[in-house]
This record gives structure tokens, C-alpha cells and sequence, in this order.
């Protein structure tokens, strides 16, 4: 129905005009329109349908409350209803009593949106009792990915039934850093009833991965709780897993690993002096690259790379021959390439970020100039739109987004490394200085981290340097962390469960290529050797994509 329509039909119910049909429910009553009621829900449809009576009908509603059944008339003479936390359940039970399919989506979106780790286990739970399968998927994967903080986050943890929790633990997609969380969770869920589940330690146990926990945790810790040294069946399991772990002392033995929520993307860059065409990827879980794409071509050189909504795009660099001003976009799902909007200018050595679903291009240079423009692409128009120019010209400078602003800091003009940094409002189209850094330094990982801006590495126009810094936009100052175990530029740099990977680059004055990978934890301030790529590669972009949602064979 249209709008006017809509305002005509809701001045009659306020008004009850020409109302053939009164509905109560506790202390109110209610004089509505029976065709109205007839549109949005099956039920009111096939029982006024199913009552041939012309007089006006008069029907109970003891279990509804009136506040509820307002949000319901108001839906079906509006075709709108407001969801809140407050009305969602009730509003949702009622829904799906009167079959009315609109307010039914309308609240399992609200819960969809509102998940989070205090609140997925009922808002399951939920969607399971009333049929609704997608939310019910979308509530499981949230459990599943989420699934340490839920344990000690949620109170319905401890509700769960024996059979959901084994489910939950026996899952590959059961995100834990470490397999003795598992365990500790269901010795947290025993102890809440201990007579009544002290007998189902042997089920549990046999879903924990025994293999995959450090052989003195099994021996110092695991055998000797007492829910597992009391349990037959718990002690064999231990026994097999310790034995099997002892008689590996050369290689752990095989076993399932986990798989993590997230995976690391190293794409493009130069490998053996060339441009690469592949794209390699990070399992945290297996500390372990491998190739899992291959492009027809090879990757822009000294481009720049997001991940946005599903998509990688790769924005201006540089081919054999051109700058480039064009934009691809890898879809994960389909594992199709689209060329998009082209910038207002070619751009090699771009910096590139992410803010509010757009993505911002800034500086970057041609054969001729060094640029200090500027410019913002919208995926929903695909178009790119010219912002404010920076206050300095500047190229191969790392970007990163904070608290609402995109950052700039260092790169390039000419040959000179810039120590010169700003940051970008976009409510005020305003590019402001803020401290320089300490080290001029061009081609530095840049991004935000432990609410600081953090710029590591680069070259100074003497050396290839480890360097970290972080800058604190609240109290406007620059302070030095810990360096990086090893000194590289252009390199791939990303958050991965809360610690920053560091990925590749060039490492030396000759621009020698490096395979090293290592990852600083804010909690210990400890930089962490892991797993070399696959071979040497510099110029390298990195991103971090879910893998959940894009189960292809090569996010497997």
C-alpha cells in the first residue's frame, strides 16, 4: 500500500472508523479494520476467513500483552514497527503466533545486528525453538567463532545441555587459540553441576583435540584434575595422548587443528625479481603458508590493497609499462576479478585505507610528480570523488584509520624520506599536521593497534630500519617501542586475533627480498618469529579476511 493509503487507513483505526472487529488481550481493547489485519498476517486471514458472521467480531487474546499488540496493529496499518531490546522477544513470540512474516524478519535482524558474546547462546537457542534457521546458523557461527569469550562472557554458557556442548567442542570451526581453553571450559561447565554431570567427563573429553596441547600441560595439569583422574575412561585418553605424543619427538603427529575465524591474505608483491601473480595464505592455527590462488597475470606493482565487504581491491600501481589509474576487484565467493571505478588520477605508490565502508586513495606519484591529492572511492556508486589535498606531496607513505580519522604518516618526496604526518576528518574535509616522527622514513607499515597509531620499519635514505613507534592521538606525542626482530620497507602489515603480523618486504640497500614473518603481542610487548612465506617476496599486500563466509576451496 502506498503512504497516503497507509495515513488514511491508521487516522481510521485511531479514529475507529468504520471498524468491523474488536481484539482484546488482558485490560485493553482494540477496534481494528479486518482487512487490514488480513494483509501482513496468515493467522488473523484464515480466522476471519473461516467465521462467516458479517457483525462485528469480537476475539481474546489473554496472553498478549497490549503494549505488544499496539506494535503489531501499528505494523499492520504502517507496514513499520519499532524493535527494540526491550520488545524483541515478545514481539517476536507473538509474531510468529499471528504469522506475520514482516515483523518476524524485522526482529531477526534486530537480534542479528545485536549479537555479541553476552547474548548469542539464547538468541540460539531462541531461533531454534521457533524455527528460524538463518538466524540460528548466524547465532552458531557467532558461538563458534567467539567461543572464548562466550565462555566467560555469557551465563548461558552454563545452561547448555550436555549434547549442545559437545556439538559446540567437536567442531573444526571452533575458534581457540589454544586446545587446553577447551578443556578449561568444560571443567567450568561440569563444576556449575557437578552431580549431575561429573558423569559426562568422558564425552566431553573425548571432543578435545589432546594432541594439539603441549605434552607437560597433559601430564601437569590435565591428569591430575580430578574429574579426569576419577574417570576411567578420561585417564585411558590421556594415557593414549601422551603416548603418542612421546614416541613424536621429531614431528608432532598428525590431528586435526582447529580452524581459525580469520586468515592472513599475502597477495601480489615481487618474488624472484618479478612481479608475483599469487596469492598466499596464513592459517594461525598450523602456523603454515600456502599458495592458494593464482592469477592470470601478475599483480600491479606497488599497488594498494584493502579488503572491503567481501572483496579485495587493488588500487593504481604500476604494470610494465604504465601508471595506473585502474581499480580491480577479487570477489573471495566467486573468485572473479572486475575492473571498478578508475581514480582521477594514476597512482603508483599509493597509500590506501579503509573508513565507514569507503576506501581512500592519497598521494602516490607518476613519472613526473609526486601528488599530495587525494580521493575516495564509494563501492555503492562506484564512483571515485576528489577530497581536500594533503599539506604535503608524498608517496609510498603507510596509512591506517583511528577513532574516525585516516592517517598518513611519512613516504617520500623526490628521493627524501618525509617525517611530516596528517590526519584526514572526513565530517570537516580537513587534512591536519600533527607531531613528525622521530626517523623520517618512507615505505613503513602503518596501522592502528591498542588505540595508538603505529608506524614500524621503512627506509630512512640510509638503511632499511626495525624501528617502532607509536603515536597517541589523544595526548599528541610519539614514544618507542620494541623493534621488530628483523629491518624491512614495503612490506605487509596486519592485525590477526588482536597481535600484529608483519609479512615480507625488502631488506636490505640492494633491495634484497625477505620470506620472514613475525608478530608482536601488546600484552607481552615481545616480538614472535613464525612461519616463513613460501619464498621471498617484497612489495607485498596483506589483509586479513573472514573464513566463515567465504568457504571456498582455497579458505579452506
Amino acid at each position: 500500500m502506498s503512504t497516503a493509503t497507509n495515513n488514511v487507513l491508521k487516522e481510521m483505526f485511531l479514529e475507529e472508523t468504520l471498524c468491523d472487529a474488536v481484539i482484546r488481550v488482558r485490560d485493553a481493547e482494540f477496534k481494528v479494520h479486518r482487512l487490514v489485519l488480513c494483509g501482513p498476517s496468515a493467522y488473523f486471514r484464515e480466522l476471519y476467513l473461516s467465521v462467516q458472521s458479517t457483525g462485528k467480531q469480537v476475539h481474546f487474546f489473554p496472553n498478549v500483552s497490549p503494549n505488544v499488540m499496539e506494535l503489531i496493529l501499528e505494523y499492520a496499518y504502517t507496514s513499520s514497527v519499532v524493535v527494540t531490546e526491550d520488545n524483541v522477544v515478545e514481539l517476536l513470540a507473538e509474531a510468529d503466533r499471528f504469522a506475520i512474516k514482516g515483523i518476524i524478519q524485522a526482529c531477526c535482524d534486530f537480534l542479528q545486528q545485536k549479537l555479541c558474546s553476552k547474548n548469542c547462546i539464547n538468541t540460539w537457542k531462541l531461533a531454534a525453538h521457533y524455527k528460524f534457521l538463518n538466524l540460528k546458523e548466524k547465532a552458531y557461527l557467532y558461538i563458534l567463532q567467539h567461543f572464548e569469550e562466550v565462555v566467560e562472557l555469557c551465563a548461558d554458557f552454563l545452561q547448555l545441555s550436555v549434547e549442545q556442548l559437545e556439538d559446540l567442542i567437536g567442531r573444526n570451526e571452533l575458534n581457540v587459540r589454544k586446545e587446553r581453553f577447551v578443556f578449561e571450559a568444560i571443567l567450568h561447565w561440569v563444576k556449575f553441576a557437578p552431580e549431575e554431570r561429573e558423569g559426562s567427563m568422558g564425552t566431553l573429553l573425548n571432543k578435545v583435540r589432546l594432541l594439539l596441547m603441549p605434552p607437560d600441560y597433559l601430564v601437569d595439569t590435565v591428569s591430575k584434575k580430578n574429574l579426569v583422574r576419577n574417570n576411567i575412561q578420561c585417564v585411558n585418553m590421556v594415557i593414549n595422548a601422551m603416548k603418542i605424543l612421546q614416541g613424536s619427538s621429531l614431528e608432532r603427529p598428525l590431528t586435526s587443528a582447529r580452524l581459525p575465524s580469520h586468515v592472513l591474505l599475502a597477495i601480489g608483491g615481487f618474488e624472484d625479481n618479478h612481479p608475483s601473480d599469487k596469492i598466499e595464505q596464513y592459517n594461525v592455527r598450523t602456523d603454515c603458508w600456502k599458495t592458494v590462488y593464482q592469477n592470470k597475470t601478475p599483480f600491479p606493482e606497488f599497488s594498494g590493497c584493502v579488503y572491503l565487504k567481501g572483496n579485495i581491491y587493488c588500487i593504481g600501481g604500476s604494470d610494465a609499462d604504465h601508471y595506473l589509474s585502474s581499480v580491480i576487484r577479487f570477489n573471495l565467493a566467486t573468485q572473479t576479478w572486475k575492473e571498478v571505478g578508475t581514480m582521477h588520477k594514476a597512482r603508483c605508490y599509493v597509500s590506501v585505507a579503509v573508513l565507514n565502508n569507503q576506501i581512500y586513495a592519497m598521494g602516490g606519484c607518476n613519472k613526473y610528480d609526486t601528488f599530495k591529492t587525494a580521493e575516495r572511492f564509494n563501492p555503492d556508486t562506484n564512483q571515485w570523488t576528489l577530497i581536500a589535498p594533503m599539506h604535503e606531496h608524498r608517496a609510498d607513505a603507510g596509512s591506517a584509520t583511528l577513532y574516525g580519522k585516516v592517517y598518513v604518516c611519512g613516504g617520500f618526496l623526490m628521493d627524501d624520506p618525509l617525517s611530516s604526518c596528517e590526519c584526514y576528518n572526513p565530517d570537516t574535509n580537513q587534512w591536519t599536521l600533527i607531531p613528525h616522527m622521530e626517523t623520517a622514513r618512507t615505505a613503513a607499515g602503518v596501522i592502528a593497534y591498542n588505540d595508538q597509531l603505529y608506524v614500524l620499519g621503512g627506509y630512512d635514505g640510509r638503511r632499511h630500519v626495525s624501528e617502532v613507534a607509536a603515536y597517541d592521538p589523544l595526548f599528541k606525542f610519539w614514544r618507542t617501542l620494541t623493534p621488530m626482530i628483523h629491518p624491512r620497507s614495503n612490506f605487509g602489515i596486519v592485525l590477526l586475533e588482536d597481535q600484529l603480523y608483519v609479512v615480507g618486504g625488502f631488506k636490505d640497500d640492494n633491495d634484497q627480498l625477505c620470506s620472514k614473518v613475525e608478530r608482536y603481542d601488546k600484552k607481552t610487548k615481545i616480538w614472535q618469529v613464525v612461519r616463513d612465506l613460501g619464498a621471498p617476496r617484497g612489495a607485498i599486500n596483506c589483509c586479513v579476511v573472514e573464513r566463515i563466509p567465504h568457504i571456498v576451496a582455497f579458505l579452506s
